[in-house]
């Protein structure tokens, strides 16, 4: 049995690594002369920190690495309500730490400019000019599903060691589909630890990339619940 520490720093490395990995690629590699990773590589460095993330700390935490992750996890019956404070804690913490080493790196030589420094937005800030309504949708759908790959990918009767790979896979999905649109959150840590080094206009819609993965990740754990699961073997 681990202990709630052990959970927390499990928690805080593995959003940490995500973050710095993920949006990492972002701004560093993607915009390297010569390299061109693009909206794919990515899309594939963000699903691969979750994919490694889970199988290294999985199995000490759980492997959530992300607020609405862990709420929709509760809410589907994976999880106790009372341990989410803490995990949301060290969670955004992790976060911010991966931001603030990315920083570090990014502005490390002359002229540097760290441009959006992968933050999300709508509107103005939204890589292809989406609306919010637009990024809404987005935000709250593809969390939403995200949600019901990883309550199937980890029920009992799922194909065992599998989960992390189904899961780190649908992440590189979503983000193919959605960096256009959002820059894509579905994650509230991810979208805190850029919008604090970033341009302030992330600050000022950090609102948007809590509000509709949470609302994303309870519709799809309630989803889940009603239409797909068996209790029995979940």
């Amino acid at each position: 049995m681990h202990t709630s520490l052990q959970k927390w720093s499990a928690e805080f490395i593995g959003t940490l690594w995500l973050t710095l990995g993920g949006c990492g690629a972002a701004v560093l590699a993607a915009a390297f002369p010569g390299v061109g990773i693009g909206l794919a590589g990515v899309s594939l460095a963000f699903g691969l920190t979750v994919l490694t993330g889970a199988y290294a700390l999985g199995p000490i935490s759980g492997g959530h690495f992300n607020p609405a992750v862990s709420v929709g996890l509760a809410m589907g019956g994976r999880f106790a309500w009372k341990e989410l404070p803490g995990y949301v804690i060290a969670q955004v913490l992790g976060a911010i730490a991966g931001a603030g080493i990315l920083y570090v790196i990014a502005t490390g030589k002359a002229g540097a400019d760290i441009g959006g420094f992968a933050t999300n937005g709508f509107d103005g800030h939204s890589p292809g000019g989406y609306s919010l309504m637009a990024a809404l949708v987005t935000e709250v759908v593809m969390t939403a599903l995200f949600l019901i790959v990883i309550l199937g990918a980890t029920a009992r009767r799922a194909a065992a060691g599998f989960a992390g790979l189904a899961i780190g896979l649908c992440l590189t999905l979503i983000h193919l589909i959605s960096i256009p649109v959002t820059n894509t959150s579905v994650n509230p840590a991810r979208s805190t630890g850029p919008a604090l080094f970033g341009p302030s206009v992330a600050l000022d819609q950090l609102w948007l990339f809590w509000v509709a993965p949470i609302v994303g990740a309870l519709l799809g754990a309630l989803i889940y619940k009603a239409l797909l699961s068996n209790s029995r073997e979940d």
